[in-house]
């Protein structure tokens, strides 16, 4: 038995070398194929990060032309910075994240419509104003001057709410919308046709009850009875009666009123009294007028107040959007950022 140990070890040994070897062969294409398999069903993240990289290179290298009222200079800088500038003079930044939010898709729609339509009357390069005439601006040296100790807070949540929509933009079919908006709401928003030229299928009448806690919900003006009838070219006799509203608008203001020896629209109105709203009515006392009204502003598109009521409930800004302009989508922007980079 003894001399026949030492032929049984190697014969031993050699059957597991046999066994092993062709282990040792396929487990590292084994584990190269599994890779390879891997590969083949994650996303390609590299790619994934260039095209965000590449977004976010577009969006700097777009740039807003600015013309300053005050200085009669244009300010040039990039879209998402002018949003903050826009969002902060807009809103109130105690307002809730969401309708900051809301506001600043509102504001990137309105300036990149404005941007791809290629239209502006105004000095040199300049693309816009700071003022109501397109959206109200601030820099951010205006900015700390208005908000003296609270600037980092404010001007953090207004940069989360720009960043935290970046690349998004309202379209209706396709197009980016008129992203109207104003202040407060008598309790509705009013048909684009009610105050403008034209009638826009996402600009509807739509309830707004939130906007009853916005200070701006009632205002009262008292002027004399001669400003009164020279403002509007009226004349008044010496009764309380004072024009006749003769029919209102789907949002609850003045469409007509009628004084003795004419009919105004309840624009013009506005217009020429300087009133917060359409929604008015008016009270006679010796030779002066009192003029009630109620909200503030157009009345057209997204109110203000009405956005932040409903970010206090809960709503988020797509939520809010989607209450203030009708059937429309969120898009990406990247048509239109792509067709402005091909302009420069």
């Amino acid at each position: 038995m003894k001399r026949y140990k030492p032929l049984f070890i190697t014969a031993a040994v050699l059957f597991t070398v046999i066994l092993i070897i062709p282990a040792l062969l396929v487990v590292p294409f084994g584990e190269k194929a599994s890779e390879e398999s891997m590969e083949s069903v994650q996303p390609p993240k590299k790619e994934t990060e260039s095209a965000s990289a590449k977004k976010k290179q577009n969006a700097t290298a777009v740039k807003v032309a600015v013309y300053r009222t005050e200085t009669k200079e244009i300010e040039k800088l990039p879209l998402e910075e002018y949003l903050v500038g826009v969002v902060a003079a807009e809103m109130p930044a105690e307002f809730e994240e969401e309708a900051l939010k809301a506001q600043a898709l509102a504001a990137r729609t309105y300036i990149v419509k404005h941007l791809t339509s290629g239209s502006s009357n105004l000095p040199g390069e300049a693309n816009v104003t700071d003022t109501v005439q397109d959206q109200v601006y601030h820099n951010r040296k205006e900015l700390k001057k208005l908000w003296k100790g609270n600037y980092e807070e404010k001007i953090q949540k207004i940069e989360e709410a720009v960043a935290e929509t970046t690349g998004e933009i309202l379209t209706y079919k396709g197009d980016p919308i008129e992203a109207t908006f104003f202040s407060t709401s008598n309790g509705y928003t009013d048909n684009s046709e009610e105050y403008w030229p034209n009638s826009i299928p996402y600009l509807k009448s739509v309830e707004s009850p939130w906007d009853k806690k916005s200070p701006k919900f009632t205002a009262k003006k008292v002027i004399s009875v001669d400003q009164f009838e020279r403002s509007l070219g009226v004349t008044l006799g010496d009764g309380e009666q004072i024009g006749k509203i003769i029919s209102t608008t789907p949002g609850k203001r003045v469409e007509k009123v009628k004084f003795d020896n004419k009919t105004l629209t309840g624009k013009d109105v506005r217009t020429k009294l300087e009133l917060a709203s359409t929604d008015f009515s008016f009270e006679r006392h010796g030779n002066e007028i009192t003029i009630n009204t109620k909200g503030n502003g157009h009345g057209i598109g997204m109110s203000q107040y009405g956005a932040n009521g409903m970010a206090e409930e809960g709503k988020d800004y797509q939520d809010i959007v989607h209450h203030y302009y009708q059937d429309v989508s969120i898009s990406s922007y990247d048509q239109e950022l792509n067709s402005l980079m091909a302009k420069k």
